[in-house]
């Protein structure tokens, strides 16, 4: 009987160099091993005649190596050179740079090949996939089946994946332990794990596979979505919130303050998170909607129904850029309500910090705006009712849970202008309620958006010139602060900056922002750019979020190919703020597919809630947000978009299971704990969710 193993060392053929390459991404474990599921699938099954193959369709083949050859290009790369012939002719398979090939691929051997058909000067396959047939054939793992393809290294091949994998499903996957609970492996008709993880990587046809895949993606979202449920009744069940009053003077007097007529997204925004604050229960309450759509009003709203319940408010943003923009907006339109706001940043004097800080703790400021600075020790608040986080998708979950620790349960408003599709939002936001404003304010004209190659530079300055001959303002963003090695294509704002003022705008301001500046210098640039002072901003995507200058309306994106889809859309929000036209302009020669495809999605539309669903089938969630931030591990194999009715299946098990057993105390749910605990580990209270 093959002995049970825990660690992937002790495999055959691993060792302690392998082991190092493995543990590289991720694999310490025999489990780990199990788990290393396949990026894509390549059909391999059906063996095609070489008479029946077509140029550029990649298909199996099988033959008798009838001629070999070992020589250099004139480039001086080895080029091992075979040519197979089956009963219906002859093909030639060519590899470079692996001379050794002439040991194991011989004259009168028969082989079986897995390539691309290319038409050069001659028909051939370049660098196939090979296995060599025997007498006596095991089951074959890398041809005439449906073959796994994982996600290999320099280190790690394909081959030598494919055959650790299989060794270790065929010795240990009958180890495997079941973690769901067998009600619900039958209501949703799920085969068993064991099954599972042998079809996932060497299934007998696509049935299986399927099969396979429905099981494995289920139990991925399932104990997603029951952390998610525990944190979501963990947070519920605190008990001492601090019920509001929602009607009041202060309240009353913010309305008429208001210069414009809220929007039905806002105004319903609003009426979700006074009935949050109006409970005992601790708010929890992300508050999501398009660039530019009066986020900033609603959270002034619920800073204002803190204060007027005599408690303090304070306002996180992720920088001091932002956090001075939040300062003067709250400030103009809550100051002359007699509602006292202070700017808490890293750079300010000592001496006024020690006395701000003071003041924080007395109770005699109502409304803190500020960066990371306010999780520092040394800040204390008298009486904090309501916390509100913008951007939080920059912050930590420790940094978001000190802040909440300044409070004895606060209210929390997290805020983000990145518009997220409901299905990541269900997947990373189950625990949270959530509020979406859609619809931007009246009289917001759309903002022209063209991508423009490089070539055409001339055309896009003198167009700007034109904006800025008409009172206007612009923005040139760069992604980088200094050129990254010489020669280098990337644009950078110092260059850039230099390069601007002395040849391409003399006669306009021009002025610099990145993020290397003091305080003080970013200060300056934003008053002198909000007074009109400055009329060309070269910046870092530093102004990514939260600046609002009505006057700009040029937003020109250097390397544009290099920035993300949702970053884009973003950087765009800053300008069409105003009455006059805004447009926003790529300059971007992008090299890959991916590129082209952002670029393009950027043209087709301004709807940031398409972007986003663009920008996550595109990069996929991982990438498009980095659920890591969340507590939460990334979603290795299950797509939330295409899978995305399993996900609702899962989440619908796992709420209730949380509602019926809220500490997996049940018997059938010891494993479940067991395996959730060992995933989450210290992120989950599974004590006083009862």
């Amino acid at each position: 009987m093959q002995e049970k193993i825990t660690e992937v060392r002790f495999l055959k053929g691993v060792g302690p160099k392998r082991s190092e390459d493995l543990a590289k991404v991720g694999v310490r474990t025999v489990e780990d091993i199990l788990f290393y599921l396949p990026s894509r699938y390549e059909d391999r099954s059906k063996v095609v005649k070489i008479r029946e193959l077509k140029v550029g369709e990649a298909n199996t083949v099988e033959g008798e190596i009838a001629a070999v050859s070992n020589k250099r290009t004139a480039r001086g790369l080895s080029m091992f050179d075979i040519t197979l012939a089956d009963d219906t002719g002859f093909i030639h398979a060519v590899w470079f740079n692996q001379p050794y090939l002439k040991d194991y691929l011989l004259k009168g051997a028969k082989v079986t090949l897995y390539g691309r058909v290319e038409l050069y000067d001659r028909v051939q396959i370049i660098n196939p996939e090979y296995e060599i047939i025997k007498d006596t054939p095991d089951e074959s793992i890398h041809m005439k089946r449906i073959v796994p393809i994982y996600p290999a290294t320099n280190e790690l091949s394909q081959k030598y994946l494919r055959g650790l994998i299989f060794q270790a499903t065929a010795n240990h996957c009958r180890f495997l332990v079941e973690r769901l609970p067998t009600y619900i492996i039958a209501r949703q008709r799920l085969v068993d794990i064991k099954f599972a993880v042998r079809n996932i990587h060497f299934p007998i046809d696509l049935e299986n596979l399927e099969k396979a895949y429905r099981r494995i993606v289920f139990e991925e979202f399932f104990m997603l979505q029951l952390a998610l449920a525990i944190k979501k009744r963990s947070a519920a069940a605190e008990a001492g919130g601090l019920a509001h009053a929602v009607s009041g003077e202060l309240i009353g007097q913010l309305s008429g303050a208001l210069p414009f007529e809220l929007t039905a997204g806002q105004k319903k925004a609003i009426t979700e998170i006074e009935r949050d604050m109006a409970s005992e229960k601790p708010m929890s309450r992300l508050l999501e909607g398009d660039v530019g759509s009066g986020k900033t009003v609603v959270a002034a709203h619920s800073l204002v129904l803190t204060v007027q319940n005599g408690f303090q408010g304070c306002l996180m943003a992720p920088t001091e850029v932002l956090a001075r923009q939040h300062f003067i907006a709250l400030s103009e339109l809550l100051m002359p309500l007699g509602i006292n706001i202070a700017l808490l940043i890293g750079g300010i004097d000592p001496r006024a910090k020690k006395e701000l800080l003071a003041c924080i703790k007395e109770g005699k400021v109502d409304i803190v705006v500020g960066t990371h600075a306010m999780i520092q020790e040394a800040v204390e608040f008298r009486k904090l009712g309501l916390a509100v986080v913008d951007e939080q998708h920059k912050f930590g979950v420790t940094q978001r849970a000190v802040l909440k620790e300044k409070g004895y349960n606060p209210h929390i408003l997290v805020m983000t202008a990145t518009p997220i599709p409901r299905t990541l939002a269900l997947t990373v936001y189950g625990d949270l309620d959530i509020s979406v404003i859609k619809e931007l304010p009246k009289g917001r004209k759309p903002i022209v958006t063209y991508w423009v190659e490089e070539s055409k530079r001339r055309k896009v300055y003198d167009f700007t010139r034109e904006e800025l001959g008409k009172g206007r303002q612009a923005y040139v963003i760069c992604p980088r602060i200094e050129e990254s090695f010489p020669g280098s294509r990337t644009k950078n704002v110092t260059a850039t900056f230099e390069e601007l003022k002395s040849r391409i705008f003399t006669g306009f301001e021009v002025g610099l922002l990145h993020g290397r500046m003091s305080s003080a210098e970013k200060e300056k640039v934003m008053k002198d750019f909000r007074k009109g002072k400055i009329k060309v901003l070269v910046s870092t995507i530093v102004i990514e979020v939260g600046i609002d200058i009505p006057n700009a309306t040029v937003m020109l994106i250097e390397n544009a190919e290099r920035f993300g889809l949702s970053q884009l859309h973003q950087l765009r929000g800053r300008v069409g703020r105003g009455e006059h036209e805004s447009y926003c302009i790529l300059l971007a020669d992008p090299q890959g597919a991916e590129a082209v495809r952002r670029l393009k999605a950027m043209e087709e539309t301004l709807d940031g809630f398409r972007i986003a669903e663009a920008d996550l089938e595109i990069r996929g969630p991982g990438e498009f947000f980095g659920t890591r931030q969340h507590g939460l591990p990334e979603i290795r194999f299950g797509n939330i978009l295409k899978d995305f009715d399993i996900m609702e299946l899962a989440r619908k098990e796992a709420f209730e299971i949380v509602k019926r057993d809220p500490a997996l105390k049940e018997d059938h749910h010891r494993l479940l704990k067991a395996a959730l605990m060992a995933r989450f580990k210290d992120k989950l209270d599974l004590v006083n969710v009862a």
